[in-house]
Parts: structure tokens; C-alpha cells; sequence
């Protein structure tokens, strides 16, 4: 069981890491005039699967006939249309979305990408089938294969175009890879099926996952898009990655804990005592996550940005801590929410993020008043520690938890990041390591992580008594 989830897992992770690379390289080829736009392309296809995400590919794992071939089909068949409604969506409303971030002319890009959704409607639902027996390699393959085609078209596709069309070709060729691998790797053959009935089922099952994306697509892209709006496409590009560089690795941490600890919290839901010392471990996990991520920005991330995109990039250098702040507190949730998902509250995640989808309206006015970034950042900031706090509150409320032994861990923590953004303003990070290693201001913010990491005392006996668990099944075996 644990090595089926590790195998997830680490599938899941390769795939975010070549999404990361494939973008990396692609800003390293383009200007940032022209990366602004590409980022443009991943916030259309995260509206266009908004405006139609129903879950089935989830559906299809708990539903007690998902194993049935009827259901697949017609589920399959449910898929090919989505994709239509979904390609229908994107073409018809490419030139108003153009229109407001002032691209006007490229208008014909997002009206070629409605062939992703299309695309993507012909997937086989095999691979998500499979999971419901716990047989996960398909899904790896998937998930793992098709970003890798991807990254290795981008050679080709820059010796054809030397702009924004490198990443379009890119994502299409993506899309492409994803279905044709979700064919291979089935075991059984594809149909397609039309039952209003199971239609119907799927909307029932899936209208609380369509309203939770309506505001994960506000959460994690409604600052990008007034960005690009009001201050440009070279603007967006550095904001975009900062994003992009400080998220992908506490999405994949985040999905790691999230698989480690629900099952234990599950089970230990009839001992109140162990179920809050395991979520109270669960809560330092997703705090220990933005630590180690502050730690690395501080010690690395200005030389490793300059190294990886070039001096045309380095107007990062001063939001990248700042940008490394919102994500840490952001990260920080997860633990309350596996917590609070532990007892069937799903929405407690929800919850947390509308303070951050109610703030982009306010950043959206702040950035027209000032035309400062640093202030759309300020904003998200404030916006994620009212959700964390938010969070715990309702860890405590609906899943019976304990907030003291947290208090000290969460207190270090926010010291912590309030010593990154003083530290920011006076020794902003550098292009080149050594100068920047030269600077105070990595080593007290790695000393004060490393304290904060050592009030963790819950996570620490967690990990030391896995650890045991492991050498001990060790000694027996050999």
C-alpha cells in the first residue's frame, strides 16, 4: 500500500517537475514580453476546465458502478462532450479575453487552443478506473510520459517559431500525448455511451467540485490576470514565474503529506487523543513544507533564478521572497484542511480560500490606484493568514483539535516570515551566490527556520517513529 502511494506520488511530482522545466526553458528562449503571453495560455485552460470540471475522472474511482464497462462508456461519452462545450467556450469568448489583457492581436492563439479541450474529450477513463484497485502505473505513465513529450518538442518547435507559439505548440502536443497514452495503457476497448441518467449523476456529483474550482481558478489566477491587464505582458512574465517557481514545489509537498497522513487521521478517528496528536503533526507537517520552501529561496533562490533564466529575468529578485511568504502561508493550510477532510468536512479548504478569492477584487483596485506589484502581494499576504487562522478555527470546531500545542510552532513560523520581508527590503537577494551568501540576511532566516523547525515537536516524534517503524522492519527481515 505504501509503495502503491509513493509510486503515485512520485509520478505526480515528475510530471509538476517537467511542467516547471518545460516552462523554464521556454522563458529562457522567449522575452518576457512574450512569456507574459505564453503564461496566458496555462490561465485560459485553468478557465476553460473551471467553467466545465465535473470530476469524473473521480467519479468514476467512488461510484459503486464505476467498474462497470456501461458506466465507463457512458461516462467516456460524457467526457466527449464536455470537451466540445469546452472547445465551444474558449473559441467563442478568445477575442473578449484577449480584449482585456490588451492582446487584441493574438486573439487567433486562444481560439487555437480550443483544440486542447477537444483533445482532451477522446481521453480513455481506463487509467482512472484502475485506481479503484489500487493499480496506479497507468495513471503514472500518463502523468509522467506526456509532460516529457512535451518538453522534448520545445527543441523543434523553437526551430520553427521564436515566440509565444513555442508554448502553444507545446501544450497542444501535451494534450495530445495525455490521450494517446491513456489509449495505450488501457486495458480494456474504448466506447463511447449517451445516458442522460448517469449524466445527470455526474452533475450531482460533480456541482460542489465545479463551484470549489470556480474558486481555486480566483485563488491561484485572479491576480495573475489583473496583473497582466493593467501592467502588462512583461510584467506578468516575472510575476507568473516567481508564482510558478515558489507553488510548484508546495503543491507536490503539500500532495505528499496530504497522501501520508489522511489515511492514519481516518483511522484514528475513534481515539480522540491519538487523532489530535496526529493532526496536530498533520498541522506542523504543512508549516514544516514552507519553512524548508522560505529556506531555499533565502539560501539560493536569487543565484538559482539568474542561473536558470538569465539577467532578462531579474526584476524576480525583489518579489521573490515576498512571493515565497504568500506560498508558505498558503501551504501552511494543508494540514488543517487533510485534518478537516479526515472527517468528511471537504469544505473547510473552501472556506479557508474565499478570503483570498474575496481579496483579488481589492488587490484588482489597489494595483489601478498604485501600479505596484508589491502591493497586489501585500494584499494575497494579508488574505492567506486570515485563511490559515480561519482554517485552524474550524480544525478546532469541526474536527474536535486542539490549537495549543500549535500556537508556538505557528508563532516562530510567522516570526519568521516577518523577518524575511523586513530583510527583503534591505538585502534584497542577488544574481550571483557568492555576494549573495555574503549578505546577513540567508543566515538569519536560516537560523530562525531551523528554530522554527526544532518547535515542531509533534512532526518530529512523527517522523522519528516512522523512521524506528522502518529500521526495526529492517532488522527482522534481515
Amino acid at each position: 500500500m505504501l509503495k502503491k502511494a509513493v509510486m503515485l506520488v512520485s509520478g505526480n511530482a515528475f510530471g509538476s517537475a517537467l511542467n516547471l522545466v518545460r516552462n523554464l526553458v521556454v522563458a529562457r528562449i522567449l522575452s518576457p514580453e512574450d512569456y507574459g503571453v505564453a503564461a496566458t495560455f496555462a490561465i485560459t485552460m485553468s478557465l476553460v476546465e473551471m467553467l466545465s470540471y465535473l470530476g469524473l475522472n473521480q467519479m468514476i474511482v467512488v461510484d459503486r458502478d464505476g467498474d462497470d464497462p456501461e458506466m465507463q462508456r457512458a461516462l467516456q461519452g460524457f467526457q466527449l462532450l464536455r470537451g466540445l462545450f469546452s472547445a465551444t467556450v474558449l473559441f467563442v469568448i478568445a477575442r473578449p479575453y484577449a480584449a482585456f489583457l490588451g492582446v487584441q492581436d493574438i486573439a487567433w492563439a486562444y481560439q487555437a487552443m480550443a483544440v486542447i479541450p477537444l483533445v482532451n474529450g477522446l481521453q480513455h477513463y481506463d487509467m482512472h478506473r484502475l485506481r479503484r484497485h489500487m493499480q496506479f502505473r497507468p495513471a503514472v505513465i500518463v502523468q509522467s510520459v506526456a509532460p516529457l513529450v512535451a518538453l522534448l518538442s520545445v527543441g523543434p518547435l523553437a526551430l520553427i517559431w521564436s515566440d509565444f507559439r513555442i508554448m502553444l505548440g507545446a501544450l497542444i502536443v501535451q494534450s495530445c500525448a495525455m490521450v494517446v497514452l491513456s489509449h495505450l495503457t488501457a486495458r480494456r476497448r474504448y466506447g463511447l455511451r449517451w445516458d442522460l441518467s448517469i449524466m445527470r449523476r455526474a452533475t450531482m456529483f460533480g456541482w460542489p467540485l465545479l463551484l470549489n474550482g470556480m474558486l481555486l481558478f480566483v485563488v491561484f489566477n485572479g491576480e495573475r490576470l489583473i496583473v497582466g491587464r493593467e501592467l502588462g505582458m512583461a510584467q506578468l512574465a516575472v510575476f507568473s514565474m516567481a508564482i510558478t517557481l515558489t507553488l510548484t514545489p508546495t503543491l507536490v509537498l503539500a500532495g505528499a503529506c496530504q497522501s501520508l497522513f489522511l489515511p492514519a487521521l481516518s483511522a484514528a478517528r475513534e481515539n480522540p487523543g491519538a487523532f489530535r496528536w496526529l493532526g496536530t503533526a498533520s498541522i506542523e507537517a504543512g508549516l514544516a513544507i514552507g519553512v524548508l520552501l522560505l529556506l531555499g529561496v533565502a539560501l539560493i533562490g536569487g543565484p538559482l533564478v539568474h542561473l536558470l533564466l538569465g539577467g532578462k529575468y531579474d526584476a524576480i529578485l525583489s518579489i521573490l521572497l515576498p512571493i515565497a511568504v504568500v506560498q508558505v502561508i498558503r501551504v501552511a493550510k494543508s494540514g488543517s484542511a487533510t485534518v478537516a477532510l479526515s472527517v468528511h468536512r471537504s469544505g473547510n479548504a473552501a472556506l479557508s480560500n474565499a478570503f483570498r478569492a474575496a481579496s483579488v477584487p481589492i488587490s484588482w483596485a489597489a494595483l489601478v490606484q498604485t501600479g505596484s506589484l508589491m502591493v497586489v502581494i501585500h494584499i494575497a499576504m494579508a488574505a492567506e493568514l486570515i485563511g490559515y487562522l480561519a482554517a485552524l478555527v474550524l480544525a478546532a470546531r469541526r474536527a474536535g483539535l486542539g490549537l495549543g500545542a500549535i500556537l508556538l510552532p505557528s508563532g516562530m513560523v510567522f516570526l519568521t516570515l516577518s523577518a524575511a520581508l523586513v530583510l527583503n527590503v534591505a538585502y534584497p537577494p542577488r544574481q550571483f551566490l557568492l555576494p549573495h551568501l555574503s549578505s546577513p540576511a540567508p543566515w538569519v532566516l536560516a537560523v530562525l527556520s531551523v528554530l522554527s523547525l526544532a518547535t515542531m515537536s509533534h512532526l518530529r516524534r512523527y517522523v522519528v517513529g516512522k523512521l524506528r517503524a522502518r529500521w526495526a522492519r529492517r532488522g527482522k527481515d534481515g
